[in-house]
């Protein structure tokens, strides 16, 4: 058998990082992706670092109910890429994506599929798998999303011990395949196919559901989700108006870099949007959509360094982004 390399790509940490590149925040309805080109420049870094040709690209994304959208089918029908579907949890969050990429990486390693594995993400949950993928006499090698600064995006030390190798993807590679928009365009490319939107209920009728990460940041006019992809702002889990929480210090550093945080995800959601974005946002309050909260908590993560963020910063960025979007 010939000497091959795989990839394994967590579209969740590739996108979010190439959208904190290009707009300063993961927001990933701030971006317009041509997946066939940033497909193509992932094959081309690794079959330049290893000196090998690819088998296969994995791609890792989550779907609703597991069933991939029109763009997610698109990718899947790519040369040499094999569509790997997580699903949403009631809640919107991701489900299975991190655990099949790394019984992915162990079954792989155990066969020999290939013999240099590159991992394009940053989760440290993944490190076990690939300390017991390396067990099986396998390389991995991880491939980051470089910052404007050049510093790969978003690793986490205990991922990076644990792999033969960080390296990085070109950053021009990234920019010429991810592109800010000043608002989500009308049509798609092959790779995005937008699947049409549906007939919208009469004014009388129920509110609109708001949609799911991956219909703002992939179809614009995708269909509704549930109602569960929200998040309130005030709730059991983040506190209610007036309530102070523990570890609250208003007016230091802290809160410095949460307003930094939302202006940065409330611009970039202000840019991208379009008019039923922002009607659909205004009819959630106070519940915030799921894809602007996980930027919010993402980009926070980032620029507090902390891996958790306790209950008290979730509230503040939750609330303060209301503060700014009725000041804006």
């Amino acid at each position: 058998m010939r000497s091959t390399c795989s990839l394994y790509v967590d579209a969740g940490y590739l996108l979010a990082a190439a959208a904190t590149r290009v707009t300063g925040t993961s927001l990933r309805s701030g971006i317009y992706v041509d997946y066939a080109t940033l497909i193509s420049s992932l094959v081309d870094t690794a079959e330049a670092r290893s000196g090998l040709p690819v088998l296969r690209v994995h791609w890792y994304d989550s779907a609703r109910n597991g069933v991939p959208d029109a763009r997610q089918e698109r990718i899947g029908e790519l040369s040499k890429v094999k569509l790997r579907l997580g699903r949403f949890g009631v809640n919107g969050d991701q489900k299975g994506v991190d655990l099949r990429i790394g019984l992915d990486l162990v079954a792989h390693a155990r066969n020999r599929a290939s013999d240099v594995f590159f991992l394009v993400s940053g989760d440290d949950d993944l490190t076990e798998a690939v300390e017991e993928a390396q067990v099986h006499g396998v390389q991995v090698v991880l491939l980051a999303v470089p910052t404007v600064d050049g510093k790969p995006h978003g690793v986490s030390r205990h991922l990076i011990r644990a792999a033969d190798e960080l390296d990085s993807i070109d950053g021009a590679a990234v920019d010429a395949a991810v592109m800010k928009v000043d608002r989500q365009p009308a049509l798609e490319p092959i790779t995005q196919e937008p699947t049409p939107e549906p007939a919208r209920p009469p004014a009388a009728a129920a509110r609109p559901a708001v949609r799911t990460p991956l219909d703002l940041a992939s179809i614009p006019h995708g269909p509704a989700a549930p109602r569960s992809t929200s998040v309130l702002a005030y709730s059991v889990s983040t506190g209610s108006p007036g309530r102070v929480l523990p570890g609250y210090d208003e007016g230091g550093e802290q809160d410095q870099l949460i307003d930094e945080v939302v202006a940065r995800v409330l611009a970039s959601f202000q840019e991208s949007a379009t008019p039923d974005d922002r009607l659909e946002l205004q009819r959630a309050r106070p519940s915030i959509p799921r894809d602007i909260d996980r930027a919010l908590l993402l980009d926070a993560s980032d620029v507090m360094e902390r891996y958790d963020l306790d209950e008290g910063i979730r509230y503040r960025l939750r609330a303060r982004f209301w503060d700014k979007y009725d000041q804006a």
